[in-house]
């Protein structure tokens, strides 16, 4: 179920990581998620939409391109939302990201990471496909900060320097 958002200018600056190359929700847990083009964040939910949004630390999950990437060049047919993430990067390193960190979107909506990867409760239809998922290693989750729109193409940059390998 998509939500109306009206279309905002994307930020372009020197510090962009990378960008959403895919945002997915859906109404039911435990199923791959729908690709939609633009959706609402709400502050301490999650996705309007989704159905792992609420008032928890997991409101938003975020997966790298370049992990599905690396499944899917076993010859798999995966895309974004595949592994029920929300919102799929591009170009932005989230296994380089620490509990604390955070992102901003758009330059205009801020995340704030809650946890590194997942504990899975048994095998996902994933990892019976391929016998490997990724989430509980290189996923990423969330809470919201503040609400708004998001846009498939969005920037995504780390707000902060909590990322591992910087503290000096």
């Amino acid at each position: 179920m998509a939500h109306e958002c009206s279309a905002e200018p994307r930020v372009e600056n020197a510090r962009i990581a990378g960008t959403i190359k895919a945002i997915s929700i859906s109404q039911r847990k435990g199923v791959p998620k729908t690709n939609v083009s633009q959706a609402e964040l709400r502050r301490d939910h999650g996705l309007v939409g989704d159905a792992h949004a609420g008032p928890w630390h997991r409101q938003v999950s975020l997966l790298a391109v370049e992990s599905i990437d690396r499944l899917r060049n076993n010859g798999t047919e995966i895309g974004p939302g595949s592994f029920a993430e929300n919102i799929t990067t591009q170009g932005l390193d989230l296994t380089g990201l620490r509990v604390g960190s955070r992102l901003r979107i758009g330059g205009r909506l801020e995340l704030e990471v809650t946890q590194i990867g997942k504990r899975c409760h048994g095998r996902c239809a994933i990892f019976e496909q391929l016998g490997d998922c990724v989430m509980p290693r290189e996923g990423v989750f969330a809470q919201v900060l503040n609400s708004g729109c998001i846009h498939v193409g969005d920037t995504v940059e780390v707000a902060d320097e909590w990322r591992t390998g910087t503290d000096e």
